[in-house]
């Protein structure tokens, strides 16, 4: 098998014999998969339906090398974080020539992924020559939320404290009114190595409208290698040492609590009022 490789503006193109050829004026097909958290077991049945009828798969490199041996007979345009812009108009250019594409995100499509970028790409022209299907997957905040126990049983938003498309100001307003709303809320990209100040920032908000014992799950590298959990209380959560960029943070509301290995955000059933013999009855 032989392997071509070239680089250009730092997206990696790799081709490799396939069983397709192209097909000359076929409409093109681009599907937008989420891949869920990581682990291949979790591939739900459509995405991979997609990712063996496609020719061409794109997406971010460690998400690549997370699908290994499903993807070995294709085309593989890959690149690193804050690519997505030229990762989707590849993809999209892709499908206008005619091929299978499958534009891959971690967790779900539509949450934080790459539905959106393509969609506010494609012009009318685009439209008319290719086909598009987005499948959706098992997102971050769910993953999360199951190696925790039950932390999203009631009303709940997800918050990204990434500054680099969201302004700081803007992010600290939602933290507050998602506080004051006494929300269960899921931080998506808490912190990198440069980025540090809006997860403190968000930190010393919910300090000022949470209890500081409210517990707060935090989970890195969910269903990956690596996996860490923890459940803290919000006090100690900025401290945390398992923070990163593949960490998601749950804090519970003012009803959450822990009960053994789980934190349980309650949907307000009252149990004690529940009768045997009238569930039996039924």
């Amino acid at each position: 098998m032989r392997i071509n490789s070239r680089k250009e503006d730092k997206i990696t193109v790799t081709q490799k014999n396939s069983r397709w050829r192209n097909r000359g004026n076929c409409k093109g097909k681009l599907t937008i998969a989420g891949i869920g958290p990581g682990d291949i077991s979790f591939l739900n049945q459509k995405v991979r339906e997609a990712l063996n009828e496609c020719q061409v798969v794109v997406g971010y490199k460690t998400y690549i090398r997370l699908l290994g041996s499903l993807i070995n007979d294709k085309e593989i345009i890959s690149s690193g974080m804050t690519e997505e812009i030229k990762r989707a108009k590849l993809a999209i250019k892709k499908a206008v020539d005619g091929k299978k594409v499958c534009l891959i995100s971690s967790g779900d499509p539509g949450i934080y992924g790459m539905a959106g970028v393509v969609l506010e790409l494609l012009n009318d022209d685009d439209k008319k020559k290719i086909e598009i299907q987005i499948i959706p997957a098992i997102s971050a905040a769910s993953a999360c939320a199951s190696l925790l126990g039950a932390p999203l049983m009631h009303d709940f938003v997800s918050i990204s404290l990434s500054d680099l498309l969201t302004d700081k100001k803007l992010i600290e307003k939602r933290v507050k009114l998602a506080a004051q709303g006494d929300f269960v809320i899921v931080f998506y990209n808490p912190k990198s190595k440069k980025r540090i100040d809006p997860l403190k920032n968000a930190w010393q908000i919910l300090m000022k409208h949470k209890s500081p014992q409210t517990p707060v799950g935090i989970v890195r590298n969910a269903y990956r290698d690596n996996e860490e959990v923890e459940i803290i209380e919000l006090k100690n959560m900025f401290s945390s040492r398992i923070i990163d960029m593949f960490t998601t943070i749950i804090v519970g509301n003012c009803k959450t609590y822990v009960k053994g290995k789980y934190m349980i955000t309650p949907r307000g059933y009252d149990f004690k009022k529940e009768k045997t013999d009238e569930i039996l009855s039924c």
